[in-house]
């Protein structure tokens, strides 16, 4: 929830309940904010569950599932910190790919006994649309060279321009919002530097150039999105504000 803009927060737990979500529960891993509130409504989900037949054993072994780089490792290591003060058990990182098997039970809690199950982020077998898997891969689903950093770089200034989310324009000193992704990524290649010098083959002989590093410039700024230093951003404002298909 550190990420995202949640000044709509009843509007987006109407949505995902009318999608069949309950327990709805928003986290910060970073800050281990609301971390706390998840080991009491699993174990009392748990205990009210037909399913669940083992009196003889007390322990609860849960399995943590959802798309990859959503922060699955992250909130096993923040549950270890908040109930056992102890430090990371899985390893994280901003990509996806990081947790390759289901590993080994990994104990978040002592009063009950809770174990993890921490598994490989998993898709949808198909994306329902292009701005679907355009605002996933956003979100680090699937590796940044796989779609394009430049053609995410330019998703993003879309929909940052689209919803009037202008902080890029502080944050890069640029003169003011621009629609154009190569005029925006140039003033930032060349504000961080990462230019090179290229030779140019002309009628007159070899002529050294300095280009912008597109790619590069594109990176800073999907890095500068994802680490929130743009602001809090929802990607899924335009879904939030349609109206629910009748049944």
């Amino acid at each position: 929830m550190d990420l995202a803009d949640l000044s709509e927060q009843q509007k987006i737990i109407r949505h995902l309940e009318r999608e069949g979500l309950k327990n709805i529960i928003f986290t910060n891993c970073v800050k281990d904010e609301n971390v706390k509130q998840i080991v009491p409504v699993v174990t009392e989900l748990v205990g009210s569950s037909y399913r669940y037949h083992r009196g003889e054993n007390a322990e609860y072994c849960i399995m943590v599932i959802g798309v990859p780089n959503v922060g699955k490792s992250s909130l096993i290591n923040s549950l270890r910190r908040h109930h056992l003060r102890k430090g990371k058990a899985t390893r994280v990182g901003g990509e996806p790919g990081i947790t390759r098997a289901v590993m080994s039970r990994i104990q978040v809690c002592e009063r009950p006994p809770v174990f993890l199950l921490d598994t490989p982020g998993v898709l949808a077998p198909r994306i329902g649309s292009v701005e679907t898997g355009l605002k996933l891969a956003l979100c680090g689903t699937v590796l940044d060279h796989l779609v394009g950093e430049e053609t995410l770089a330019d998703y993003l200034l879309y929909t940052l321009n689209r919803h009037q989310l202008l902080g890029y324009v502080q944050h890069y000193g640029l003169g003011g919002a621009c629609d154009d992704v190569v005029s925006v990524l140039k003033r930032v290649a060349v504000r961080l530097g990462k230019t090179q010098r290229v030779k140019v083959l002309t009628g007159t002989g070899d002529v050294n150039v300095i280009q912008p590093n597109y790619t590069a410039a594109a990176r800073d700024f999907l890095r500068t999105f994802r680490s929130g230093l743009l602001g809090p951003v929802m990607l899924d404002r335009d879904t939030l504000h349609t109206p629910p298909a009748d049944p």
